[in-house]
């Protein structure tokens, strides 16, 4: 659910239409789930939203000097599964997903080149510090915590949610870790979602119940193959990718519910002058209509944002 009432839904929710079969893979393993549900349907994952956009010299004049006379942004971005980031195939590794045509799309508004670089997600922000990466991307959501150390650019709202397999009937939506007591709950290393698991292990232990473990995977495909021959029972993730991931028979889950909601933004050092112009990008996107074609194509308009914020406070 949603917890702050200044945002706005751009559009009711885009219904999938059939899926573009694509094959995701990772530790070895083959999952098996199909890969974007695009809500216009197959043609609409070739759709280009990008390549038309012109500089906004609004937008650029608000880029440090040294970034502007370079060109170029390096990004240090985190694949996975729709409809955040991922690979079309691992031939060609081809980009795709919402994080890819937003970062391709502001670097089009601000006259830059993108220069990407694969990356691990929890080795992205402290990479930011020493200077490798410009920019980060991977679903960061906005914390508290995070916000100590690195400077967000606002583009989406997603969250925190969970899913189990379709057959599991006893585990209905979580709104308190407690219901999670006695259970192993898989999620994503160095996210959002092992840090509140993890901070928050006592809450069992307070209602005399046994305490839940938590199982942290660096791919994505590891742990949802996990929650598919049951060694994990819940899975922690975004709301946008476990809702995608939800709707492709391959899979075998259900989505659970959403449970905590989170601003989503690029990631930057703390303090970096690339914020402005980012922001500004974004806005042009918005004001625009790129912004709302790009969430439409991947049939998650109602995590839209009405405008981009630099640093936010995390949602309460």
């Amino acid at each position: 659910m949603r917890t702050s009432t200044a945002r706005r839904r751009l559009l009711a929710t885009t219904a999938l239409l059939p899926v573009l079969a694509l094959t995701l893979t990772a530790c070895g393993s083959d999952p098996k789930i199909a890969g974007a549900a695009v809500a216009g349907g197959p043609s609409a994952a070739t759709e280009d939203l990008v390549s038309g956009l012109t500089r906004s010299d609004a937008a650029a004049a608000l880029l440090p000097e040294e970034v502007r006379k370079a060109g170029t942004l390096k990004f240090g971005s985190s694949f996975g599964t729709p409809p955040s980031a991922f690979y079309v195939d691992q031939v060609t590794k081809k980009p795709a997903g919402i994080d890819v045509e937003l970062t391709d799309a502001v670097a089009r508004v601000l006259g830059l080149t993108v220069q990407r670089e694969e990356a691990a997600f929890e080795t992205i922000l402290p990479a930011l510090d020493s200077g490798k990466y410009d920019v980060g991307t991977g679903n960061f959501g906005v914390t508290a915590a995070r916000l100590k150390t690195i400077d967000f650019v606002t583009y989406i709202d997603d969250g925190q949610g969970f899913a189990v397999r379709k057959d599991n009937t006893a585990i209905q939506p979580v709104t308190d870790l407690v219901q999670l007591c006695g259970l192993t709950v898989g999620t994503g290393a160095g996210t959002t979602f092992e840090t509140t698991l993890n901070s928050r292990r006592g809450v069992c232990a307070d209602a005399g119940k046994k305490p839940y473990e938590v199982k942290a995977f660096s791919e994505s495909g590891a742990l949802l193959t996990s929650l598919q021959q049951g060694r994990v029972d819940v899975e922690m993730s975004t709301i946008n990718g476990l809702r995608h991931q939800a709707a492709q028979d391959a899979s075998g889950t259900r989505f659970l519910g959403e449970f905590h909601r989170l601003d989503v933004g690029f990631a930057l050092k703390k303090g970096s002058k690339l914020a402005p112009a980012l922001q500004a990008a974004v806005n042009q996107l918005i004001k625009d209509g790129t912004y709302e074609r790009i969430l439409r194509k991947w049939g998650v308009t109602e995590s839209a944002i009405t405008e981009s914020r630099i640093s936010p406070p995390e949602h309460a």
